[in-house]
């Protein structure tokens, strides 16, 4: 390799999985040279910044070469031009003029006005660019496209004109039939540092369709966030130590009448059973005022004689 050849253009700031160029992998702080080409695995991601800024993220199954790099001072360059061969990838210009950038894909080229896109490369060299910030064209067979509006998307294929630009969508990705041709905008890769917080989402994280095979789920806790069905905690019923009757207040089985401790007569003021008069205290004669039985003395009254006495003398 000539000396100017190998001259380092940039630096690898970010490497993940399986990242090579010409001399075999890449490591973060290796430098990276003017015509080499750059490869990633089907996991792999490498980020690099060039000389005059330009940030570039190549995502899995890529290939890119830096084509041209023509210095204009030590800030800045004049040319700036990458082939696309296939893959995925992320573009942040740098400080160079806009005219210094250009990238080359099968279906047409990339024109750069201070600009952050994403673009992709299919295997039969169909291009889709969305733009991210700024502006960009996309000009092949038929004339240019101009990107304007973030989120603006246009497709192509090799020999045709682009699509007109459009806000990308899980058709476009559809038409592509590749859930991972813009896998940063998706969320398949994430990228790091000032490189992955251009644009957002694109409103790709939720892409999925039929005819891929891979589905990247928009939110798979969401699930979860449905209320749960409430129902009633079994504290809420009165504490039941055991079998209970059915009245709740009632600690055990209990006569008729709630005041009563146990069986009793059918008069509660009875204490036991008891005579017809209950101011009788026991059996007595059938008059009640007569202390026993007494000898003579007709009549209702008791004699006054206490003892026996006889007869008094008659007064005849």
């Amino acid at each position: 390799m000539s000396l100017f050849a190998a001259e380092p253009v940039g630096k690898a700031v970010e490497i993940r999985t399986a990242v090579n160029g010409a001399r075999g992998a890449i490591a973060v702080r290796d430098p990276v040279y003017k015509n080499e080409r750059i490869s990633t695995s089907k996991s792999g991601l490498g980020q690099f910044v060039f000389e005059d800024g330009t940030k570039l993220a190549v995502g899995w199954g890529s290939s890119v070469v830096i084509d041209k790099f023509v210095y204009d001072d030590k800030k800045s360059v004049k040319k700036l031009t990458i082939m696309a061969a296939k893959g995925t990838f992320r573009w942040i210009s740098g400080k160079s003029g806009h005219s210094a950038y250009e990238i080359v894909t099968p279906a047409g080229t990339i024109g750069v006005r201070g600009t952050a896109f994403d673009f992709f490369v299919g295997p039969d060299g169909t291009t889709a660019v969305v733009l991210l910030s700024g502006a960009a064209d996309f000009c092949g067979p038929g004339g240019c496209r101009q990107l304007t509006q973030r989120c603006d998307c246009v497709v192509a294929k090799p020999g045709r004109r682009a699509t007109e630009p459009k806000r990308v969508s899980r058709t476009t990705l559809k038409s592509l039939g590749n859930a991972q041709a813009l896998p940063f905008l998706s969320g398949g890769q994430r990228l790091s540092g000032a490189i992955g917080w251009v644009g957002g989402g694109c409103g790709l994280r939720a892409a999925q369709f039929e005819g891929t095979t891979r589905t990247i789920p928009e939110q798979p806790a969401r699930v979860e966030e449905k209320p749960r069905e409430e129902k009633p905690p079994p504290e809420e019923k009165p504490r039941d130590p055991g079998p209970q009757p059915e009245n709740p207040g009632d600690p055990g089985p209990q006569p008729q009448n709630p005041g009563d401790p146990g069986p009793q007569p059918q008069n509660p003021g009875d204490p036991g059973p008891q005579p017809q008069n209950p101011g009788d205290p026991g059996p007595q004669p059938n008059n009640p005022g007569d202390p026993g039985p007494q000898d003579g003395g007709g009549g209702d009254q008791p004699s006054q004689d206490q003892g026996t006495q006889d007869q008094a003398p008659s007064h005849d």
